[in-house]
């Protein structure tokens, strides 16, 4: 059976979409081996805090899962070098507190406790054998040993952090600690996940950072836009690099998008697609700026963007009247930019029409009174998630879904039935005399003879290595693929990638199936089901 699975700051910005009738990518769910995908990011800004003797836990939402993880730790705008040391990375349960169980101890260069990151730099760490959740609190705590010079931040986090004094990085709480809404040094949490498609960086100001959203809560829109995404099936990490305040043509607030474009967008890992949003706004709000102006830069952007290989998707503006810095000449300015962006000959590869989806029907140069969050500027929560309801999911193309069949295995060690035991809670076991859904897994085709296995019981993928079989991972990597070998007799047999071991129905079917035999014998065939 065959199965498918701003200040001035930012712009309102909603987004239903346009095809515009351009070129969709099919886009493979599986991604090679090894490639890293960022699930978190925040754009680096200067400040003038700094730091010394304090560890720092801070608290990123992730969009995708992953079987691994790396962290990437930047002194873009520092005056001097920066230590730092003792990392950990550790699933988030509440507050400041963090799931020892889950903790791992990051490394850089090959083992290294400490990385000194240069004045204008960025250290990304070792791979980390860190299972991370899809849309989940993780916690990244590190120690700062001595004076650090203004640090590099991101100033709006719209999320609570922390930071204690000495070096407590590896306790599980942090005792009265000090709480600020920034992020510091930290830059991104990329994933290794089989399964993704790529990462959509959205690139804007102030709402895009998710201004007049909860703390906490995590309700920007970018964080709207990766539940959408994963409700749907797609594996594709949402990489938020708005800041507040920021535009398109000038430095102020972080360096303009212009400015910023190489690092906040091109060089993100696995980045298909960018979502170019609310930053024109701003330089509306300035003053002395013109469409035409507004439009050569992002014809500048797109070029770079398709010189990359990366889709740009247009956005509308949307209406700021009411707002401080709206004028005529504005919204004369806010005309020409989206009659550009709507046209058929901007360049973009999709639009995405904020100003629509947000705007009153009955004052099309003003918020529709639901979405406005008070200042005529910014949408509400509402407004946000409208943003994010708008997106039209083919702007990411068309999935080429990995094809899956439903299986079951029978051992030849003592002709049962192998079941995800306790509901996928216990290893696969051959002890069963009549297929249920606990003794049905998707046979997914990874391709050139590579598998993967999805069990029915509790749907997470069958894992192997050292230990019996289960299935307990939410994502395809290495653990989770097997060469499905078809013997003489009609019978396959599973290889583990893990180890390149043969899976066995351990002592004649009686123990737990696990991947430890160099050789095949009965007890190593199975028949496959379907």
């Amino acid at each position: 059976m065959k199965t498918r699975n701003l200040l001035i700051g930012a712009a309102g910005l909603a987004v239903t979409v346009v095809a515009a009738g351009l070129w969709q990518p099919a886009f493979s769910q599986t991604t090679a081996a090894g490639t890293w995908t960022g699930t978190w990011a925040a754009s680096p800004q200067s400040s003038g805090t700094t730091f010394n003797n304090q560890t720092l836990r801070q608290i990123v939402h992730t969009s995708i899962a992953g079987t691994a993880a790396r962290l990437q730790l930047s002194n873009a705008f520092g005056n001097q070098s920066v230590t730092i040391t003792d990392v950990h990375i550790a699933r988030r349960t509440s507050g400041s507190a963090v799931d020892l169980t889950t903790d791992h101890k990051v490394t850089f260069a090959g083992g290294s406790a400490s990385t000194t990151i240069a004045v204008g730099a960025t250290a990304v760490s070792d791979s980390i054998a860190f299972s991370v959740p899809a849309l989940s609190d993780v916690a990244v705590s590190f120690y700062l040993p001595q004076g650090t010079g203004p640090a590099t931040s991101h100033q709006l986090s719209e999320q609570t952090n922390y930071v204690a004094g000495g070096d407590v990085a590896g306790n599980g709480t942090l005792s009265g600690p000090q709480t600020n809404g920034s992020y510091y040094f930290l830059a991104n949490l990329d994933v290794q996940n089989a399964a993704a498609e790529g990462a959509v960086a959205t690139l804007g100001a102030s709402i895009t950072d998710g201004v007049a959203s909860s703390s906490d809560n995590n309700r920007r829109w970018p964080n709207d836009l990766a539940t959408r995404l994963n409700q749907a099936g797609r594996t594709i990490g949402v990489l938020d690099q708005g800041i507040s305040g920021n535009r398109l043509l000038a430095d102020g607030a972080g360096q303009s998008a212009a400015n910023r474009f190489s690092r906040d967008v091109l060089s993100q890992p696995n980045v298909k697609w960018v979502i170019f949003s609310d930053d024109p706004i701003n330089d509306l709000g300035s003053g002395g700026v013109t469409g035409d102006q507004l439009i050569s830069a992002a014809s500048q952007l797109i070029s770079r963007a398709h010189a990359a290989g990366i889709k740009f998707l247009c956005s509308t503006l949307t209406p700021f009247q009411g707002s401080g810095g709206w004028s005529q000449a504005g919204e004369n300015g806010r005309a020409a930019f989206n009659a550009f962006v709507r046209g058929g000959s901007s360049g973009c590869d999709g639009i995405v029409d904020q100003d629509t989806a947000t705007h009153d029907p009955a004052n099309p140069t003003r918020y529709l009174p639901a979405f406005d969050a008070g200042d005529h500027l910014h949408p509400n929560e509402a407004g946000l998630q409208a943003i994010a309801n708008a997106v039209n999911l083919s702007l990411f193309g068309t999935t080429t879904t990995n094809p899956t069949t439903v299986v079951s295995f029978r051992a030849h060690a003592n002709g049962k039935l192998v079941t995800a035991e306790s509901a996928g809670a216990q290893p696969l076991i051959a002890n069963r005399t009549a297929i249920g859904p606990w003794e049905q897994f998707d046979e997914v085709d990874l391709g050139n003879g590579n598998i993967a296995l999805k069990a029915h019981a509790n749907n997470e993928y069958v894992t192997a290595g050292t230990a019996p079989l289960i299935a307990n991972s939410a994502t395809i990597g290495t653990a989770q693929t097997f060469q499905l070998i078809h013997n003489g007799d009609g019978s396959v047999t599973l290889k583990a990638a893990a180890n390149g071991d043969y899976v066995t129905a351990e002592s004649a079917g009686a123990q737990s199936l696990i991947a430890n035999r160099v050789a095949i014998g009965s007890w190593e065939e199975f028949d496959l089901l379907t």
